[in-house]
């Protein structure tokens, strides 16, 4: 990646959006290629990317149907970004608060119950925006049945279905997106984070009969598909996309999930560790309720890096290829870290 970037960087920073780039066409024909979709528009962040993919289902629903056919169902508990749009689609009242009027036509079903969501959608409804892993919401995995029932209502009520895989994209689950796990596929699908390895790049993709609704001046971007960005993520996607890579994150999860589960065994700490791939949550027991920030500060001082998922849950999403030594050495010092909350509750 560090090649690809200073390669990059020796020939063209950027041009107009009114061009393309060599890396940009590559990235896209390699993203289009790995997965269900046609079409690829480029943005800057997980937020950018799902704001254009609610933009299109809005403007896919009014080509389609009419203006009245507008209604976005996402999910409580749900994360999306953190623009107005977005923040109001996502599903936690504390991150959408404060700001004034919210975009109307937005409602929020339970996450894996399928009776809440028949409960709300209808023929006004023009895209259902799911997580197959609810990151933010606490590392909770989508039920099979759940997604397929997901896939099957908004083919029943002809509404798109996009997946945000902004989290659990490029690899990160063990496969390269998660959605594979499940053999459930989307109309739309947005992807970040991951995609650039640690720089900044998101990306909306979709199917050509539904990306055909988003014409040139409808939405656009002055950086997304940037040449240094997209020269990074192609190497990214090259390097994620490899057989080894992928099962090494099989194998990983499982050093992180045994250790996990020694450590509970010993301080009797988490009612549940889950996850896919190297997206894991440990949520923590009544007796620690609330206190995961707690928990993750002490742990930085045994040099661990974790992340926390709501008030109870600790995040784990290490590098997707962290050397089997680096694995016993973070958890042993998060044991440590537990050790110390533990002793004093």
């Amino acid at each position: 990646m560090v090649d690809a970037l200073t390669e990059q960087a020796n020939k063209i920073w950027h041009l107009s959006n009114v061009m393309t780039n060599e890396p940009a066409l590559q990235l896209a024909q390699n993203l289009t290629k790995s997965t269900f979709a046609d079409k690829v528009y480029f943005a800057n962040s997980g937020a950018e990317a799902n704001e254009a993919a609610l933009k299109l289902a809005r403007r896919y629903a009014v080509d389609n149907f009419g203006p009245e056919k507008d209604v976005i169902i996402s999910f409580k508990r749900g994360f999306h970004g953190r623009t107005l749009f977005t923040v109001s689609v996502g599903g936690k009242a504390i991150y959408s608060e404060g700001f004034g009027p919210k975009p109307a036509a937005i409602e929020h079903a339970t996450y894996n119950d399928l009776d809440s969501l028949k409960a709300l959608i209808s023929d006004k409804t023009c895209a259902v925006m799911v997580e197959p892993i609810q990151g933010e919401g606490g590392i909770i995995a989508a039920d099979q049945s759940f997604l397929e029932g997901v896939r099957e209502l908004c083919d029943q009520h002809q509404a798109l279905l996009i997946f945000d895989e902004v989290q659990t994209g490029a690899g990160r689950t063990g496969k390269l997106y998660a959605y594979m796990h499940y053999g459930v596929e989307p109309d739309i699908m947005t992807t970040a984070k991951s995609l650039g390895g640690g720089f900044p790049i998101g990306a909306m993709i979709a199917t050509s009969e539904v990306a055909k609704h988003l014409v040139v001046g409808t939405h656009g971007s002055t950086y997304g598909g940037n040449p240094l960005a997209c020269a990074v993520a192609n190497a990214t996607l090259e390097y994620v996309s490899q057989k080894s890579v992928l099962e090494g994150v099989a194998e990983r999860s499982a050093m992180i999930m045994a250790a996990l589960h020694k450590i509970n065994d010993q301080y009797k700490c988490f009612v549940d560790i889950r996850g896919k791939g190297m997206l894991i949550g440990a949520e923590l027991t009544d007796e620690l309720k609330g206190r995961s920030r707690e928990l993750m500060k002490i742990a930085l001082g045994y040099g661990v890096m974790c992340l926390v998922a709501g008030p109870d849950v600790m995040r784990f999403t290490p590098s997707l290829v962290i050397t089997p030594e680096d694995i016993e050495q973070g958890m042993a010092g998060f044991a440590h870290a537990v050790k110390d909350i533990c002793q004093n509750t």
